[in-house]
Formats: C-alpha cells, sequence, structure tokens
C-alpha cells in the first residue's frame, strides 16, 4: 500500500511521503488563487472544482477556505460554507445537500496517534468525517475525525463535537451535548 492509500484508509502513515507532499503543495497553490477570487468571478467554481472530490449544484464556498488534499471532500447540492473553513481531509469528509456551515468552522478527519512512541516515529492517522442532508453548523463549531452527523441536525455555535449526532438532534457545548429544553431531549 502507498502512503496515501493508507491515509484514506484511515491507517497509519508518513505525512512526509514524496506524493503526500506534493499533493498538499498541489492543493495549496489552487486554493491559494481560490482564495484570492470573489463570488462571481469567471473561473471561480472549475477551480474549486479542480480541487473537490465532488461537488454538488448551487454549492457556495466563501474564500478564504483551507484543505489538506481536497480529494477527500464531497461537497452536495446547494451546500454553503462560509468564510474560514477548514477541511482536514486525510479521509473522506461528506457534507450532504442543503447543509449550511458557518464562518470558521473546522472540521477534522484528521487525527494523530494517541501513544507517544507512535507519534515520535511521525506517523499519523485519520477517520472519515459525515454530515447528512440539511445541517446547520453554526459558527466557530468544531467536528472532530470519525463523526457522524445525522440528516436535520443542528450544531451550535463553537460546539465541540466529539460524537455522532443523531438524526435532527440539537448539541450545544463543548463537548458538544443534546440541547434540553423544559425537561425534553432534542
Amino acid at each position: 500500500m502507498t502512503e496515501r492509500e493508507k491515509m484514506i484508509a484511515g491507517e497509519l502513515y508518513d505525512p512526509g511521503d514524496t506524493e503526500l507532499v506534493a499533493d498538499r503543495k498541489r492543493v495549496q497553490a489552487l486554493l491559494r488563487d481560490y482564495n484570492t477570487t470573489i463570488f462571481g468571478d469567471l473561473g471561480r467554481t472549475e477551480l474549486l472544482s479542480s480541487v473537490l472530490a465532488g461537488i454538488g449544484e448551487g454549492t457556495e464556498v466563501r474564500a478564504p477556505v483551507h484543505m489538506d488534499y481536497g480529494f477527500n471532500v464531497t461537497l452536495g447540492a446547494r451546500v454553503f460554507l462560509n468564510h474560514g473553513c477548514i477541511l482536514l481531509d486525510v479521509c473522506a469528509i461528506a457534507i450532504g445537500d442543503d447543509t449550511q456551515v458557518g464562518p470558521y468552522c473546522q472540521i477534522l478527519a484528521a487525527d494523530h496517534p494517541r501513544d507517544r512512541a507512535t507519534r515520535d516515529k511521525g506517523l499519523e492517522n485519520g477517520r472519515p468525517v459525515t454530515i447528512g442532508r440539511s445541517v446547520w453548523i453554526g459558527g466557530g463549531a468544531i467536528i472532530l475525525p470519525g463523526v457522524t452527523v445525522g440528516d436535520g441536525a443542528n450544531i451550535g455555535a463553537g460546539a465541540v463535537v466529539t460524537k455522532d449526532v443523531a438524526e435532527g438532534a440539537t448539541v450545544v457545548g463543548n463537548p458538544a451535548r443534546p440541547l434540553v429544553r423544559g425537561g425534553i431531549t432534542d
């Protein structure tokens, strides 16, 4: 297996691998160009399409946006990513149709081993992140590796999502927990 294949599979990999370094340089250059554009500029959509694994009709990504690789990110139709979003896509990041992501959100598929000896070897790993359809994510929220957010869920501004979020649930806080109103959990 190549280091790229290991990375995408969520296994330990060497981020200093020459292919991965070249992949990161490529996306950094493309996003540098994208991040200097504004809505309506010619070629803007094509530039973003050349970065991502897939992008649906009517999707808007406001600059600046930052990614590790881009080729692991799929955005559905009518997705909205506000300014300053970070998508660390060492594994797949999939965002469903009609989802809205507030400014300065971080969606992190990138992870690191918990044991010191493995970290000291410079190895990394990741876990995919899946965000369903019609999800609302408030500004500054952080979605951690391996999390799945169900359709129609709401993530409060500044929430740190460490666990899966059920369909239709509203979570807030750090760590994010279901919002309780009048003794009833959303």
